[in-house]
C-alpha cells in the first residue's frame, strides 16, 4: 500500500523538531547519570475477585462487597496486627466503605485519573490508618498526583516499610515543610535523619538551601562529602558557589565558578550560571566571553542564547536566586539525573516539589513532558494544561505535547484543537504549521491541509523534503495525481533513499499502471531498506501482483498480512492474490474479513462487489465495525 498515515517515523521526527523549537531546556545543569536508581515495586495487596467498579464510590459498597484480604508480613510489636479479614468493613460518615473506595482508587489509577485515585487511596488510609500496604499505596498515589501536603503527611515509616517509600517521605516531609515557611523545622528534620538512596542525591542537594534559609550558614556551605561521585561533587559545588553570593563572599563564590568552568566535559554545565553571577559583578565583557564559549561548545537552549542577548542590550543582570528558587533549581537538577536513568516517576516527584517551591511555567511544562514520557497520557496532559500564555514560546510547546498525547489516544479533534492554538500563539512557527498541516492529512482533511502546505510559511525556497512528500500525500488524496506526482519527486530528490518516499511514489506508478517496472524498483528498494514494515510489504506483494507474478505475490502478501492483520487494504489484496492463482475460498475469506475491518466507504463497496460478481456471495458485516470517513 502506498502509505497509512497514521503518525509515521516521519511525522514524529517533524514533532521533534517543533518541541526543539520551543521547548525549554531542561534545569540548566543537567549531568548526566551516574548510577542505576533502583526501580520502585508495588506494595502487593491482594484482593478477593470483584468485578472492576466504575470510578464512582457506590453509596452501598459495603453491603455488597467481598472480604479484603491484605497479603503481609507477621506483625512486628511496634504495628498493629492486620486483620486477615475487614469485619465489619470500615466505612465514613456517609455510610462510604474502605472497601469501595480502595477498588474505586485503584480504579481511578488505573483509568489516569491520579488525582482522583489518590483521593481515594488517602480516605482509605484514613479510615484504616493500621494497614500499611494501604498507607504505602496511598503515599505512592499521592506522590504521583502532586497532593504533596497529603503525602507528607502520611509518609510512611518503620520496619517492613520499602527503603524507596521511606527515604521519598522523608525528602518530601521536609520539603513540604519549607514550603509551609518553617525552614529552622525542615532543617532540623534533615539533620536528624538525612535522606538516603535511592533520593540521597536530591537530599544532598536541596539541603544547603533550606540550611541557608534557616540561618544555618555552616551547614549551607559546608563542602561536598568526599565520597560522591564527580558529577554530583560539581553539582554540589554549584550550590555552594550560589549560596557564597547570597553570603556575600563574592571572592569565594567567583573562585569557585573559576574553576567549575576550567573543567573540559563539566564547563558547558556551568558557563551560564557564572556569566549571570559576573553580570550581577558588573562584569558583562566577561559574562558575554562565558556565553560565547557556551555557544562555541554547541549549547543552543534558549535561556543561553537570551542570555548572550541581554548582555549585548546592556541589559539588566537576572536577580540572584531565593532560598526557595534555589531549592526548586536544586530539585530540577536532581530530577534531570534520575530521569535520565529512566526512574521517571521519581523525576515526577522532585518536579512537583521544585513547582511547589517556585510555581513556574517552566515547571509545570518539566511535570507534564515527565509524566509523558512515562507513558501517563492523562496526567500529563492535565499538567500541560496548566502551562499559561505568559511566555508564547512554552505555552505553544505545551499545546503541542498536549496534541500528540491527544492524538495518542485517538482523540483527533482535541489534538488538532492544540494545534491550532500553538499555531495562533506562535503564527510565524514553520515546524508548529507542519504538524498542523499533517494532523490535517491524517483526519483527511485535505483542503484545509493544503492550505496550510502552501502558505508562506511551508512553501518556501529550501523547504523540507516532509513538506513536499505531505503535500504529495494531501494532492494523491484529492485525485490531483500530476501535482502529487511533482510533490513526490520533489521530495525524492531530497531524501533519494528515504524508503517511505520510495514506497508511496513507486506504489502510486504501480497501482495507477503508469511506471510499474520503475515503480516496481523503487518499491523494492524501500523494502530491503526497511524489512519489517508491514505496509511497504505490502506494496512489493502488489507490485509483483501487477507484474503477473502471482504465486510469489501470495507469499510476500501473506507475509505483509502477518505484519498488519488488522489492514483492510492490504486483506483485500491478498483477496486478489488468493484468487489470482485459482484459491477461491480463500479468497472470499479474505474479502469478507476486509468487511470486519475499518475500511473506507469506496474499498468496502469494491470488496463487496467482488463478493457478489465472483462467489456470488450477498456479503454481511456482523463484527460492528464501522465505514471509516
Amino acid at each position: 500500500m502506498r502509505f497509512a498515515f497514521r503518525r509515521s517515523a516521519l511525522f514524529a521526527a517533524a514533532s521533534l523538531i517543533a518541541l526543539g523549537a520551543a521547548a525549554p531546556s531542561l534545569a540548566q545543569e543537567a549531568p548526566p547519570p551516574v548510577e542505576a536508581a533502583p526501580q520502585q515495586a508495588e506494595p502487593a495487596v491482594e484482593v478477593e475477585a470483584s468485578p472492576k467498579p466504575d470510578t464512582a464510590v457506590p453509596a452501598d459498597a459495603e453491603s455488597q462487597a467481598p472480604e479484603i484480604i491484605i497479603a503481609d508480613e507477621p506483625a512486628t510489636p511496634e504495628t498493629p496486627p492486620i486483620p486477615a479479614i475487614w469485619a465489619p468493613i470500615p466505612t465514613d460518615a456517609e455510610g462510604r466503605s474502605a472497601y469501595g473506595y480502595y477498588l474505586a482508587g485503584r480504579n481511578a489509577l488505573t483509568s489516569g485519573e491520579s488525582e482522583t485515585g489518590a483521593d481515594y487511596l488517602a480516605r482509605v488510609e484514613a479510615l484504616t490508618p493500621e494497614q500499611p500496604r494501604v498507607r504505602e499505596q496511598a503515599f505512592t498515589a499521592s506522590l504521583l498526583a502532586g497532593d504533596l501536603d497529603v503525602a507528607a503527611r502520611i509518609a510512611p515509616e518503620g520496619e517492613g516499610v520499602s527503603p524507596v517509600i521511606v527515604q521519598a517521605g522523608r525528602l518530601v516531609a521536609a520539603v513540604q515543610t519549607f514550603v509551609g515557611g518553617d525552614a529552622r523545622k525542615a532543617n532540623a528534620m534533615l539533620t536528624a535523619a538525612p535522606v538516603g538512596e535511592p533520593h540521597a542525591r536530591a537530599g544532598l542537594y536541596v539541603q544547603p538551601w533550606i540550611a541557608a534559609a534557616a540561618g544555618d550558614w555552616d551547614r549551607a556551605l559546608a563542602s561536598p562529602p568526599t565520597d560522591l561521585d564527580p558529577i554530583s561533587t560539581l553539582v554540589a559545588r554549584a550550590n555552594r558557589a550560589r549560596l557564597l553570593e547570597l553570603r556575600r563572599r563574592y571572592d569565594e563564590a567567583d573562585a569557585e565558578w573559576r574553576d567549575l568552568t576550567s573543567h573540559a566535559l563539566a564547563s558547558r554545565l556551568f558557563r551560564l550560571p557564572y556569566g549571570e553571577f559576573l553580570e550581577r559583578r558588573g562584569k558583562r565583557d566577561e559574562a558575554l566571553a562565558q556565553y560565547d564559549a557556551a555557544v562555541t561548545a554547541g549549547a543552543t537552549d534558549r535561556m543561553t542564547q537570551s542570555a548572550r542577548a541581554r548582555v549585548l542590550a546592556k541589559g539588566r543582570p537576572p536577580a540572584v536566586p531565593t532560598w526557595r528558587q534555589g531549592a526548586a533549581l536544586a530539585l530540577k537538577i536532581a530530577a534531570d539525573q534520575i530521569i535520565a536513568q529512566r526512574a521517571l516517576e521519581f523525576g515526577v516527584v522532585y518536579l512537583r516539589l521544585a513547582l511547589n517551591l517556585e510555581p513556574t511555567n517552566e515547571n509545570r511544562f518539566l511535570i507534564g513532558q515527565t509524566l509523558q514520557q512515562a507513558e501517563l497520557e492523562p496526567a500529563a496532559r492535565a499538567a500541560l494544561a496548566q502551562v499559561g500564555a505568559q511566555d508564547p514560546e512554552l505555552y505553544a510547546a505545551a499545546r503541542v505535547q498536549r496534541a500528540l498525547s491527544l492524538e495518542k489516544d485517538g482523540l483527533a479533534d482535541e489534538a488538532l484543537a492544540e494545534l491550532r492554538r500553538a499555531a495562533e500563539t506562535r503564527p510565524h512557527e514553520a515546524s508548529i504549521a507542519y504538524l498542523l498541516a499533517g494532523q490535517l492529512v491524517q483526519m483527511k482533511r485535505y483542503d484545509e491541509a493544503l492550505t496550510v502546505l502552501n502558505g508562506s510559511l511551508l512553501n518556501v525556497e529550501g523547504q523540507g523534503y516532509e513538506v513536499n512528500f505531505l503535500r504529495g500525500a494531501a494532492y494523491e488524496a484529492l485525485n490531483r495525481k500530476p501535482e502529487a506526482e511533482a510533490e513526490l519527486w520533489a521530495a525524492l530528490q531530497k531524501q533519494p533513499n528515504n524508503p517511505t518516499v520510495l514506497n508511496y511514489l513507486g506504489y502510486l506508478w504501480v497501482d495507477s499502471g503508469t511506471r510499474v517496472e520503475q515503480g516496481a524498483e523503487m518499491i523494492a528498494r524501500a523494502h530491503a531498506a526497511d524489512p519489517s514494515d508491514g505496509n511497504i510489504q505490502d506494496s512489493l506483494g502488489w507490485a509483483q501482483y501487477r507484474r503477473g507474478q502471482f504465486d510469489v505475490a501470495v507469499t510476500t502478501l501473506e507475509e505483509a498480512v502477518a505484519k498488519e492483520p488488522a489492514n483492510a487494504e492490504i486483506n483485500d489484496h491478498l483477496g486478489d492474490a488468493y484468487w489470482a492463482v485459482g484459491r477461491q475460498r480463500e479468497a472470499g475469506f479474505q474479502w469478507n474479513r476486509v468487511l470486519t475491518l475499518e475500511v473506507d466507504a469506496e474499498r468496502k463497496a469494491e470488496v463487496e462487489a467482488k463478493l457478489r460478481d465472483k462467489l456470488g456471495q450477498e456479503p454481511t458485516d456482523d463484527s460492528g465495525a464501522g465505514v471509516a470517513d
